[in-house]
């Protein structure tokens, strides 16, 4: 973290103005920050809604993407290229980055990869408090369910996808994200949210148990880690319940406050979809209980 008073914002090739600008405010309002970071095949508008909900409770939400996000879903759609490549420790070293320009440890949310990424960010001691929500696995996460694989083979099924950038078609979307909410609203999220992805994520997960220098891995151990809480949507498709509690089991090596909850009837768009208050006034509540606005 900067020093105490500093509006000195971080420095970095892939951070953005608008990303300076949101630490520079999180610096100048004093406020307890809170970072949202998104996972596959979504932007950081997909948080707009949970920001919002944070700041009217006396937070300052940030809302960094991965390295050259597009500001929109239609710039992705014309340049779907700039997504592929970014690795996990990639994005990761990014979030760092713009954290270590706070003047407070931040609150860090974060779903699916980005729930991976924000445990591997507080594994690093940069969280006062985080909330993974469905998370990818990591690499002592041994549970890999049917579902799982068939929702990773859009990616996972072409070796040249590692190097690419990976859209899903809406019946791969359905399955993957939308699986828990009527057609109506399946395509609604589609057309709303849905970008291409770096394939490298998802190579690099697939193969975390047998690579020792994996850049998916999680420092469980370390007593600055913070509060931990993970949920789990019940009916995800993408990360099930098995995920989810293995990396539980993992997490609780930590001295830290580590707990786990499971949304009934929720799948992985849970955070997007209709019943995303929910999911956000339960990460709300626990970051209170740890951090106040």
């Amino acid at each position: 973290m900067t020093d105490a008073g500093s509006n000195s914002p971080p420095d970095g090739k892939t951070i953005t103005e608008h990303e300076l600008e949101q630490c520079r405010r999180a610096n100048e309002t004093g406020r307890q920050p809170v970072v949202f970071v998104h996972g596959l095949w979504l932007l950081p508008s997909s948080w707009d809604r949970w920001a919002k909900l944070f700041e009217d409770n006396g937070y300052v939400a940030l809302t960094p993407g991965w390295p050259d996000d597009p500001e929109t879903v239609e710039e992705a759609a014309e340049h779907p290229d700039v997504f592929a490549g970014k690795s996990i420790g990639q994005v990761a070293d990014h979030f760092e980055t713009i954290i270590r320009g706070l003047n407070r440890k931040p609150a860090i949310i974060g779903h699916s990869t980005g729930g991976l990424l924000t445990q591997i960010l507080a594994g690093r001691g940069l969280a006062a408090v985080s909330v993974a929500i469905d998370p990818a696995p990591f690499r002592g996460v041994l549970p890999l369910p049917i579902s799982t694989l068939k929702s990773s083979f859009p990616v996972l099924g072409n070796p040249a996808n590692r190097n690419r950038a990976v859209p899903l078609t809406y019946e791969q979307f359905r399955y993957a994200f939308a699986n828990a909410v009527s057609e109506d609203e399946a395509k609604q999220l589609y057309n709303t949210y849905a970008v291409p992805s770096p394939g490298k994520p998802l190579f690099q997960a697939a193969a975390a148990n047998l690579n020792p220098w994996t850049e998916d891995k999680v420092d469980t151990k370390n007593p600055d880690r913070g509060p931990l809480l993970l949920i789990s949507g019940e009916r995800d498709n993408t990360v099930p319940w098995a995920i989810v509690n293995a990396s539980y089991k993992q997490q609780q090596n930590n001295p830290g406050v580590t707990e786990i909850e499971k949304m009934p009837g929720r799948g992985h768009a849970l955070t997007i979809d209709n019943g995303w208050r929910d999911v956000a006034e339960k990460a709300l509540a626990f970051v209170g209980r740890f951090v106040k606005s």
